[in-house]
Formats: C-alpha cells, sequence, structure tokens
C-alpha cells in the first residue's frame, strides 16, 4: 500500500500503457470512443476483485470464482499482450506462456464453479426424495 501512491504505484505505471493501447485497438475495431479511465482507480479494483475473489474461493465459494473469472477475463488481453510483438523477439514468448496459464486458470475456476453447481443440484435432489415403505 505504501507504494499506491496518487498514480497507482509501479502497477499503474506498467498498467497506463497497455491500457491505453488496448484502448485504441478496441476504439478502432467497434468505431466507438471509450471514456478515460482512471489507471489508479483500475489497479484498486483489481486488486479488490482478486482479494476478495480469491477468499472467497478458498472458503469454496461460488462467486469467488466467478469474480476471479471476470478478473482474468478483463485483465488477461491487456496485462499479457503478446498479439503486439512478433514471434521472433523474447518478450512475446513470456507474454504467451503468461497468457496461457491464465487461460488455464480461467477454465480452472470454470471447472469448479460448473462442479459446484452440479453437486448443489444432486444434493437437492437427494433431499426431495422420500422412502415409502
Amino acid at each position: 500500500f505504501n507504494e499506491f501512491g496518487v498514480d497507482g504505484g509501479s502497477a499503474g505505471k506498467e498498467l497506463a500503457p497497455k491500457l491505453n493501447l488496448a484502448k485504441k485497438h478496441l476504439s478502432s475495431q467497434f468505431h466507438v470512443n471509450f471514456p478515460d479511465i482512471e489507471v489508479r482507480q483500475l489497479v484498486l479494483t483489481a486488486i479488490a476483485m482478486k482479494g476478495l475473489g480469491a477468499i472467497l474461493f478458498v472458503f469454496g465459494h461460488g462467486f469467488g470464482a466467478f469474480l476471479l473469472i471476470v478478473y482474468l477475463l478483463v485483465s488477461t488481453p491487456i496485462l499479457h499482450d503478446f498479439y503486439n510483438y512478433g514471434p521472433d523477439e523474447p518478450r512475446y514468448n513470456i507474454l504467451l506462456g503468461d497468457f496461457l496459464q491464465c487461460v488455464a486458470q480461467c477454465g480452472a475456476l470454470i471447472f469448479f464453479w460448473g462442479m459446484k453447481n452440479s453437486i448443489t443440484k444432486r444434493r437437492k435432489k437427494k433431499a426431495l426424495k422420500s422412502k415409502t415403505a
């Protein structure tokens, strides 16, 4: 928290150019002007989502997995922008590996969420059946 400062700290400094690049790319693709986003608030939101999602996930709550999925879906294409580099550049392999790791984590969270919901449905079915003698 000491490094957070007024501009989002080192995370904000690293995120700002990547966010601007993503905003320009999305604006050109969808022909829509996106509003200016305060990087400090974005960093704070990411910390809150990741922290709350992780705590809830550790205690087995499905909403924690949902928060982590949303965090990964929003942050992964922005933070790990391997598509802005050529395959022969050294940064490309690092970013591609990190991107694929986040995709795998997202898949694992979706699997957890699906299993969590299916176990709940099975328990309800068993509880509703009454034995007739």
